[in-house]
């Protein structure tokens, strides 16, 4: 594979999605937090799963996604995520390379199973998610490929990473080489809950490392401690060179340090389940930044990409995003 034909490449969870819908009074009697994301253990993750009577099983997790989008998009991503030599790590990896992703990461052959998230969609589609990171936790800097890095234009990091020790050192490895050649870093704040866990890192890694941020309104306002959104975004801007902030039905606002937009939202007739909404935004805002396009049309790109995947289940296109960004003037 030549490397240098990379537009992105993203590290993140290797997770199997498993959809399934059901109302809030299912969210309620076990005890799940609507909207939000829980991390489990295997006992919880076995329960849960012989709950559930239909379920739509579907390789995910946010980074994953959002290099699938950009591969449906027309552009060259790679992934970089840990997944168990069983079942559902086979199942993952058919499901990205059969989109067009470059994935080569070496299954594990003991230890934990393959990560699953459980995303439960309930009829407002709103999606509620409990997790099981299982393999994916196991990614390390051994896992990394430098040479891959310091051949591409942008590195995309999902925040659920700094959950465990060793993906956070690969992480920081993979910044290093992509900084050694001037390429860009691009930082999804992943959810409010991982913030909390995580915020001064978060801040820090801003500052000194990340020059594009993608967050919505309940994650930019937890990073930055404050009420107001527009509070967030004055204290943004003077971290990271472009922050790309979405809205949900009010669009996004996008602010670097010499422009301020706002870019509304492709109306979507039957809103069917958001997740992944967050992650094809930014895979269609970094299609087009990879490109060179204004600012202004990797918003547009973003809003399109988020715009098709909430309109099905799962958390990626159902069809391709090329053709779809076409239609709709992109």
């Amino acid at each position: 594979m030549d490397h240098k034909a990379l537009d992105v490449i993203a590290i993140g969870n290797a997770i199997v999605d498993v959809v399934v819908a059901v109302d809030d009074a299912y969210l309620a009697a076990q005890g799940i937090p609507k909207g939000g994301m829980t991390l489990i253990d295997m006992e919880q993750a076995e329960a849960i799963y012989k709950s559930l009577e239909k379920t739509n099983e579907i390789s995910g997790g946010s980074a994953a996604n959002t290099a699938a989008g950009i591969a449906s998009l027309g552009g060259k991503a790679s992934f970089i995520g840990r997944v168990r030599d069983d079942k559902l790590g086979h199942n993952f990896a058919e499901s990205i390379r059969a989109i067009g992703v470059h994935y080569e990461t070496s299954p594990a052959k003991e230890g934990k199973a393959t990560a699953r998230c459980f995303v439960f969609v309930t009829p407002d589609a709103q999606r509620t998610m409990m997790t099981f990171l299982g393999a994916s936790t196991e990614i390390g800097p051994d896992d990394v490929s430098t040479s891959a890095l310091k051949q591409a234009g942008i590195l995309y990091i999902e925040g659920y990473l700094w959950d465990a020790d060793g993906a956070k050192k690969a992480v920081l490895k993979a910044i290093h080489a992509i900084k050694e050649v001037g390429g860009r870093v691009a930082f999804s704040a992943s959810d409010s809950f991982c913030i909390s866990r995580h915020r001064a890192e978060f801040r820090d890694l801003l500052r000194n490392d990340v020059d594009i941020l993608f967050a919505n309104e309940d994650e930019i306002t937890s990073l930055y401690e404050v009420d107001d959104f527009e509070d967030a975004t004055k204290a943004v801007v003077r971290d990271v060179g472009i922050a790309a902030l979405t809205r949900s039905e009010k669009g996004s606002v996008i602010i670097s340090r010499s422009e301020r937009l706002v870019s509304p939202a492709l109306p979507v007739e039957h809103v069917i389940d958001t997740t992944g909404a967050g992650d094809l935004f930014a895979a269609g805002f970094l299609f087009g930044l990879s490109k060179g396009r204004r600012l202004a049309d990797c918003a547009r790109l973003g809003g399109v990409a988020a715009a098709e995947v909430i309109s099905h289940f799962g958390a990626r296109p159902e069809k391709s995003l090329a053709d779809f960004v076409q239609l709709h003037g992109c």
